[in-house]
């Protein structure tokens, strides 16, 4: 069965999972093409080889109107809304639905923003209608869940599977001050799922990562039995002691009766 298994030991953010799942696709350049010409020049999606801990793997850019997002972050601190103000649930999903991508796609897409929407509505409490994303809102963020959503159509796996997911530790900041790490809507997106705080202080999961998790993922664990047939690697923005990648491995899982009961006899020594 063709199984893709994420590792999720530096967490998982949308830019991290799109740079990961596009060193898979067999015409990465062609994809962004596709992508860029479905976004219609609302956001342009951009990857780029760089290193993390001397591991070569892919970094994603979104650029809205030839800014990256750090620079739209900034903005927002000072206070300027500049050229996107947050989108509420509507405009986002309006925009799905007049994006040229296959329905499969779109549906993935805005099953994500009703994940993500309910889970700030319910931290928040408020009315969905009435949540404006703040890091989630952009387009940008938009830009990866549906180029996330479309790698997964493309690349089509039977089934995915995913690692316990390190949240990271310490604060992040958000529009009202300083919240906990995770953050209360990625924690609520994880309810249920094995996850874990490590050495690491920083924000590794984000609310986008989290929800396009629950979307996708049927499984959390230890990495099935599987002949891998490809790896790939998605580089996070920021630098720590560990490499800042999400690693995508993609290959056919192996039917229990295959192993003869030879899976029995080695023990989990780290179960």
């Amino acid at each position: 069965m063709k199984t893709l298994y994420i590792d999720c030991g530096m967490g998982c953010a949308g830019d991290m999972l799109t740079g990961a799942l596009l060193e898979l696709h067999p015409d990465g350049a062609g994809f962004l093409e596709r992508m860029n010409a479905a976004l219609a020049g609302r956001a342009v999606i951009s990857a780029a080889g760089v290193e993390k801990c001397g591991i070569r793997c892919t970094q994603v850019t979104v650029l809205i109107d030839g800014e990256s997002e750090e620079a739209d972050a900034h903005h927002h601190h000072h206070g300027h809304h500049g050229h996107h103000s947050h989108a509420g649930v509507k405009d986002i999903m309006a925009f799905i639905d007049s994006v040229e991508l296959p329905e499969e796609v779109k549906c993935n897409a805005r099953a994500v923003y009703e994940l993500l929407a309910r889970a700030e509505g319910s931290v928040h409490g408020r009315d969905i209608e009435n949540i404006h994303f703040h890091e989630v809102g952009s387009i940008d963020a938009l830009a990866d869940v549906l180029s996330v959503c479309c790698l997964m159509h493309e690349l089509a796996p039977e089934r995915v599977v995913a690692s316990a997911v390190n949240v990271g530790s310490g604060q992040v900041r958000c529009a009202h001050g300083l919240l906990p790490v995770p953050a209360p809507a990625t924690e609520l997106l994880l309810r249920g799922v094995p996850v874990y705080s490590g050495a690491v202080q920083s924000e590794l999961c984000t609310p986008t990562g989290a929800a396009l998790l629950r979307r996708f993922v049927q499984d959390f664990g230890p990495m099935p039995l599987m002949r891998v047939a490809q790896a790939g690697y998605g580089a996070g923005k920021k630098d720590f002691e560990a490499a800042n990648l999400v690693r995508v491995l993609l290959g056919e899982s192996v039917a229990p009766e295959y192993l003869h009961g030879c899976a029995h006899s080695h023990p989990h020594a780290h179960e």
